[in-house]
């Protein structure tokens, strides 16, 4: 029976939720039905079956994946568009129109892509979809087929319903971004920003998932902003000559030196707004009263005393830099004129020209060094209506736990949507069980997601969706 049938309970997996602790009322207003929370797991399991292996350098198709979403989209009345810089590189778009056209419109957006895995170190095959033991398992399940997954539950089941949003939804499924997004988000961007018309917030990735900080305590982190990403590509040159001689002006040498200072670099804290409301929201949760912003703040301390939840703060208080590529020379006994190497690099909201400034301190005289790939720092509000909706919303289906703001370390295609003036949050919705470690799943073995969060986020997505 469905939630509109007026049995609200009869629509929840007693298996996984305390019928109690819901609102009622909730249920009794949902557009979405058990259909929906069948196609989420069907659906993140087909789109796993389909292997879009992003090894960076062009080498992925995701068109397959691309025409398998396409053909739900159109399935629930929709007209989407496919579009492709490169042959295969494959990009989908969609519009849901609104009651109401004078509102601003909202972007949902995923991407078809997932990093590489070795099957010989995973318990299952990463592209077998398995469905074990109340889990879906697989590449991508939680990076981010399971979101791409749970958006086309949400809008079939809208369709099924009549149900449309007040304002404009687009719904974007893309290429590339588990790489540079020259052939995604960032192709779209520039290339067909109309379709993008009138949307000024957008949801994605990386957010509202269970992180359980101590026993019958919970939090929900919504991102709120993102590191920018600031990859390095370091440059030393000197002079060839014989291995077995003396050489004062060896690349390898010069190129070894300056990589051994950025990697011993000890950045300072830098508390962007974000993260300052993330810290007070934590420590409230523990009892403790906290002022980031104070002079004899103990960051450290503090950290000490979040215990789990200190995961969302240590790796966005500071710029990093951290080296991860070395090349040089073309036979052991000759050295060589050019040494090369990468530096994965984050910078924080405002913190840039800080982060220019150090590298060059720290590349010295004899090291060139340019970005390899470069794209701004974001930061989104958490004083307003879209922040408040989203927490609501999660709150509506987990009374008990906390949603706190939190800054990504790394970076989403919110980055590239960014140009076109678009707000970005990470609003993924999931409901984990207690030593379910989400952050280890990321580009980890043995990625999986239970079935039991995939029917948590259709329903919080589709109260959020409809409520925004």
């Amino acid at each position: 029976m469905h939630p509109t049938d007026g049995s609200a309970g009869a629509a929840l997996d007693a298996a996984a939720f305390d019928e109690a602790a819901f609102d009622e009322a909730a249920f009794d207003e949902a557009a979405v039905d058990e259909a929906a929370f069948d196609e989420a797991v069907e659906f993140t399991s087909g789109l796993i079956r389909i292997d879009t292996t992003n090894r960076g350098g062009g080498d992925c198709r995701e068109r397959p994946a691309a025409e398998y979403v396409a053909e739900r989209l159109a399935g629930a009345g929709l007209e989407p568009v496919l579009l492709e810089r490169t042959p295969g590189r494959t990009n989908v778009v969609a519009r849901i129109e609104g009651t109401d056209p004078a509102a601003e419109a909202l972007l949902v957006h995923g991407h078809l892509d997932v990093v590489p895995a070795e099957a010989a170190e995973w318990s299952v095959h990463p592209f077998s979809g398995e469905v074990r033991d109340g889990v879906v398992w697989g590449r991508g399940a939680v990076d981010m087929k399971n979101m791409d997954a749970m958006v086309l539950a949400v809008v079939r089941a809208w369709a099924r319903r009549g149900v449309r949003p007040r304002r404009d939804i687009v719904i974007a499924y893309t290429a590339d971004e588990e790489d540079s997004a020259v052939d995604g988000s960032g192709f779209l961007a520039d290339r067909y920003p109309h379709l993008f018309e009138g949307c000024t917030e957008g949801l994605s990735e990386s957010g509202a998932f269970t992180l359980h900080t101590a026993p019958g305590r919970a939090v929900y982190p919504i991102a709120a902003g993102e590191r920018g990403t600031a990859w390095l590509k370091l440059t030393a040159r000197g002079t060839v000559g014989h291995g077995s001689k003396p050489n004062r002006a060896n690349a390898v040498t010069r190129l070894a030196a300056a990589v051994s200072r950025i990697g011993a670099y000890a950045w300072p804290v830098r508390l962007t707004a974000t993260v300052a409301a993330c810290i007070t929201e934590l420590a409230a949760q523990q009892g403790l009263s906290v002022d980031p912003r104070a002079r004899d703040f103990d960051l450290d301390g503090l950290l000490d005393k979040l215990g789990p939840a200190g995961v969302l703060v240590e790796a966005t208080v500071r710029n990093s830099a951290n080296p991860t590529m070395l090349s040089a020379g073309y036979k052991l006994n000759v050295i060589p004129g050019e040494a090369t190497a990468y530096v994965d690099g984050r910078t924080l909201p405002g913190g840039e020209a800080e982060f220019i400034a150090t590298l060059d301190e720290l590349t010295g005289p004899d090291v060139h060094w340019e970005f390899h790939h470069r794209e701004v720092a974001l930061e989104a509000p958490v004083d307003g209506r879209t922040y408040g909706t989203l927490r609501e919303s999660v709150e509506r289906f987990d009374p008990g736990a906390r949603v706190v703001p939190f800054c990504m370390a790394g970076g989403t295609d919110a980055k590239q949507f960014s140009r076109l003036g678009i707000t970005g949050y990470g609003f993924s919705p999931l409901r984990l069980p207690p030593g379910f470690d989400y952050w280890s799943l990321f580009h980890g073995v043995d990625e999986r997601v239970p079935v039991d969060a995939l029917h948590f986020g259709v329903r919080v997505l589709d109260h959020a969706l409809r409520t925004l």
